[in-house]
């Protein structure tokens, strides 16, 4: 049966395992957020996520730059703050979603080394049980008459039986 404390924790689990990381929150939602962020290391790392985030980047520009003077929302006199902001706003949700990815790879990858070592474990256990059956077989074998043995046996035999007829003739 599981320690736990008062809490309800249980001690015999690592951290990074529990269930559930909040009380109230199921399996299935972490997961699913687990999912989400890997789509989005997935996405950020793409071509057609960098090519769009230039276009994004060049539009604002473009916009905040020629665009009407009563509609920019952005100064170039004062180095585009809010497209900076949007940005480091961006990549600081960035890195923290990519590590949530790359984590859940890790422990993805952590179970598939797990299940080879003991797939190769149990491979070795089956070769070596075959090596030792091989060689039973092969002293089994040293033991067993060969087929020319068991003519010179019977050879003998048969001589030994014509001398015994051929005595046993010779008396009556």
């Amino acid at each position: 049966m599981p320690k736990t404390r008062k809490s309800g924790v249980r001690l015999d689990a690592p951290k990074g395992r529990r269930s559930s990381l909040l009380p109230g929150r199921s399996r299935e939602s972490s997961d699913r957020f687990g999912r989400f962020t890997e789509w989005v290391a997935r996405a950020m790392g793409t071509p057609a996520f960098l090519a769009g985030l230039t276009l994004f980047c060049l539009a604002w520009i473009a916009y905040n730059t020629w665009g009407p003077e009563d509609f920019r929302f952005d100064s170039a006199a004062l180095g585009f703050t809010a497209l900076t902001l949007i940005l480091s706003l961006q990549a600081s949700y960035a890195a923290p979603l990519i590590l949530l990815a790359q984590n859940r790879q890790d422990d993805r990858d952590r179970v598939q080394i797990e299940q080879d070592r003991q797939r190769s474990e149990r491979n070795l256990n089956d070769t070596e049980y075959l090596a030792r059956e091989v060689v039973a077989l092969r002293l089994a074998m040293k033991d067993m008459a060969s087929k020319d043995f068991i003519r010179q046996e019977l050879r003998g035999l048969l001589e030994e039986l014509d001398k015994d007829k051929g005595s046993d003739d010779a008396r009556r």
